[in-house]
């Protein structure tokens, strides 16, 4: 995910990159075409180091004034450690999701950003990602009618590129790395669930790898998502969400291609929605700088956000642990 953001930075007017700290693979020659996400170009991408620091420490990126903004695209379990430090030394921080292991985790990093002199934002990109951002206007602005029914998918294989992410204890499996996306979704679009049953299983890092959820939400609607990176190898990565209102159904599913996002609409042809801009990366990157040039916090997404989806997973992990409705 470094290098992903790397790239939507660069999209991003009146930024620049300053430095990148890695403890383990420094791009010393500025080489930083090893990895990406399962979303995203993956063409090659490279740094002029002779204007980019690169550093093992973060504390040297911390006592460097010429930095305004650290973006957090390091394993789950270090989150809070040092998305507080980064807090504290005054910096803006934006940190990839979910926000922490644990909700208790998570809110140590709310309570620290509320005395914060920079601005902190959790990456949730799916709020802003184009297709997704459509339906959530959709939903809002009613012309379709009320939702009546959601369901959303997100399944891909195993992450293989680092063991970290194996490490149930340490990320959360799918539930918290993957699933959290939908969830944060769906409070995004009805607001914070009521209560949630859940089932589920781990198959690989002894947290739960797979999970089917039923949200119970203000309005009445029917409201399902399913998680999993135990997808077998050859399948790659998949997100689709289905919406039924009123008046319409929407269907987006990213296999399609250009076709993804199709609306079919009482009383007319079907149509697909075509959609052009950037991708949710560079968007909330861009929501980041504009909050912080505006002087005033990030608002589509904040750290309650994050802290309620990690409340959320949690709430579906009980309820696939018990067998029972949770309560939210």
């Amino acid at each position: 995910m470094g290098t992903t953001h790397i790239r939507a930075w660069r999209a991003v007017p009146g930024t620049r990159i300053a430095a990148v700290c890695d403890a383990v693979r420094l791009p010393v020659d500025g080489d930083l075409s090893f990895g990406g996400g399962n979303l995203g170009p993956a063409e090659p991408l490279r740094l002029d180091m002779s204007v980019v620091k690169a550093t093992k420490r973060i504390e040297d990126l911390l006592a460097d004034p010429a930095i305004d903004v650290v973006d957090l695209c390091v394993p789950t379990a270090v989150h809070p450690e040092l998305a507080i430090a980064a807090l504290q030394a005054g910096k803006h921080v934006i940190c990839e999701k979910p926000l922490a292991r644990t909700s208790a985790m998570a809110r140590r990093i709310v309570e620290a950003a509320r005395s914060a002199k920079g601005f902190f934002m959790p990456a949730m990109c799916l709020r802003f990602w184009p297709h997704y951002a459509w339906v959530k206007q959709a939903v809002d602005g009613g012309r379709l009618g009320r939702v009546l029914a959601a369901r959303f998918r997100r399944v891909g294989e195993p992450p293989g590129w680092s063991p970290e992410f194996l490490d149930g204890a340490r990320s959360g499996g799918a539930l918290l790395d993957l699933h959290i996306h939908d969830a944060d979704f769906v409070q995004f679009c009805f607001g914070r669930p009521r209560a949630v049953f859940a089932t589920g299983f781990t198959l690989l890092s002894g947290a739960i790898d797979y999970v089917s959820a039923i949200y119970q939400v203000a309005g009445g609607a029917s409201v399902t998502a399913e998680g999993s990176w135990l997808m077998a190898e050859g399948h790659g990565f998949n997100m689709a969400y289905t919406f039924i209102f009123e008046r319409a159904t929407v269907d987006y599913d990213m296999a399609r291609g250009a076709e993804a996002l199709r609306l079919f609409e009482k009383g007319q042809k079907p149509q697909t929605i075509s959609l052009d801009g950037p991708d949710g990366y560079v968007n909330e990157l861009s929501h980041m700088a504009e909050s912080i040039r505006a002087g005033r916090p990030p608002s589509i997404v904040t750290g309650n956000d994050g802290l309620a989806a990690v409340e959320i997973c949690e709430a579906e992990e009980e309820s696939i642990r018990t067998g029972q409705i949770v309560k939210l």
